[in-house]
């Protein structure tokens, strides 16, 4: 059978961009096809702009510790309209990049939404259909609002945020998540009253328990209201803001109220089940390692899988599958020690096994160590970085790797080469400190702090 494309992606985030740009380049026929803005979820409203407001919202504690060493410096506060301005001017010069990219690449780009009408075709809302050999699946996902909050209509998710006119002077963010604790540390950097509802006991539930634990102690130093144990109960408008009521019978009045509660894989009335397309508990596309669905002409990469939800990971997913399928290279990502940053203020970079995770099947020894690094103990700050190492005491491998510290992000993709690698800690020991840096602990921690 004759096919308009040998593969026609069905979305263009960071994994769907990078699978058709491959699958061109290895001499495939390809289109794509996005329904709102190319970049998906990362780059128009996920990790760019959010780093970019990180960055913003930095400058205040900069200005603080500036003057502890001397600088003279009068701020006027934060003009969100200036950077909201601008904000829109890079994130769609980025947008331009990825349309760029894909064209010189060969791939044709369909600017419309995309529905799954057969198990070799798809059908754009324009009423076009094309047949393709193969449909890659790259839809992403989306953050949900609480059904079971009343009122929950008055809130916005991480979406909105970079929509939003005005800063919110009073601002609750409800979570306990990346995103929740992200924003909190964005909005409180820029000047806002952030109050944050956790329901659970401890925030970034999965991360280590110590290093969250230790973040959630600088994050309510540095002024952020963190109430656990705490959850929504309803919202209502109010003559001064948004009413918020929580389980513990606590109310407040906000000026914007975001959820970062959860999102869900874009798979919703696309066409999947009606093909075959098996899906998960949470509606995600479920695949096996060479991200092929129970369809075997239909493959899907990223969070619509519900795999690990990274750019990243997207990124590899998709790179792996083009050149399994067009370059005759057959490969799988690799979904084993992975490493992240949540970019809290100070940032937190983890890689391989928490402890809570490593005493399971392992005999370990812990090394941590909790202090305040020379910049901060200059101007009497009391913020205390975590480095935490945690070595299976037979093999003598280090197991994983806990920073929260200024630029842990930066650290911890260095980290994980040498996690990742399976060194050992006289592997780490044998190497000489950088001195005078806060990263040379990594290096010098003789003695366990603990075992287990």
């Amino acid at each position: 059978m004759a096919f308009d494309y040998d593969l026609f992606v069905v979305g263009g985030g960071s994994g769907g961009v990078r699978a058709a740009r491959v699958a061109a380049q290895h001499g495939a026929r390809v289109a794509l096809a996005e329904e709102y803005r190319m970049g998906g979820t990362c780059v128009i409203r996920g990790c760019v702009p959010k780093k970019l407001m990180v960055f913003a919202s930095q400058y205040r504690a900069g200005f603080r510790d500036a003057a502890g060493y001397g600088w003279r410096i009068e701020s006027h506060g934060f003009d969100w309209s200036h950077f909201r301005g601008k904000l829109d001017v890079e994130l769609a010069r980025l947008e331009s990049v990825y349309r760029r990219n894909l064209e010189s690449a060969g791939v044709e780009i369909r600017d419309g939404r995309a529905r799954i009408s057969g198990t070799n075709e798809v059908t754009l809302n324009d009423g076009r259909s094309h047949t393709a050999k193969h449909i890659l699946v790259a839809t992403g996902g989306h953050p949900v609002l609480p059904a079971q909050v009343k009122g929950c209509e008055l809130g916005i998710t991480s979406n909105d945020v970079f929509q939003l006119e005005e800063r919110p002077e009073r601002i609750l963010i409800v979570g306990g998540g990346y995103i929740a604790c992200e924003f909190a540390g964005i909005f409180n950097g820029m000047g806002s009253q952030v109050t944050q509802w956790h329901r659970g006991p401890g925030i970034l539930r999965g991360f280590d328990e110590e290093a969250r634990h230790h973040l959630a102690e600088i994050l309510t130093h540095s002024g952020i209201d963190l109430h656990l144990g705490t959850d929504a109960v309803s919202l209502e408008r109010s003559e001064n803001g948004i009413r918020a009521v929580a389980t513990s019978g606590r109310e407040g009045v906000f000026d914007a109220v975001i959820f970062a509660t959860g999102r869900r894989p874009n798979t919703s009335d696309i066409g999947l089940e009606e093909v075959g397309v098996a899906l998960g508990a949470r509606g995600e596309i479920v695949v096996n390692e060479w991200s092929q669905s129970s369809v075997p002409s239909i493959h899907a990469v990223g969070d619509v899988t519900g795999r690990i939800a990274l750019t990243p990971v997207a990124i590899r997913e998709g790179h792996a599958f083009a050149d399994t399928v067009f370059g005759g290279k057959a490969r799988t990502a690799d979904h084993e020690c992975v490493p992240s940053a949540i970019f809290t203020q100070p940032e937190f970079g983890t890689v391989g096994l928490s402890e809570e995770e490593a005493v399971h099947d392992h005999k370990v020894e812990i090394y941590a160590a909790t202090f305040r690094p020379m910049q901060n103990a200059f101007v009497g700050s009391d913020e205390r970085v975590l480095y935490k190492l945690i070595v299976d005491a037979t093999t003598r491998r280090v197991l994983g790797c806990h920073i929260i510290s200024p630029n842990a992000g930066e650290l911890i993709q260095l980290a994980g080469i040498a996690v990742k690698a399976g060194l050992t800690k006289e592997d780490f020991d044998r190497t000489v400190a950088v001195h005078p840096t806060a990263a040379e602990e990594l290096v010098t921690m003789s003695r366990p702090t603990r075992t287990a």
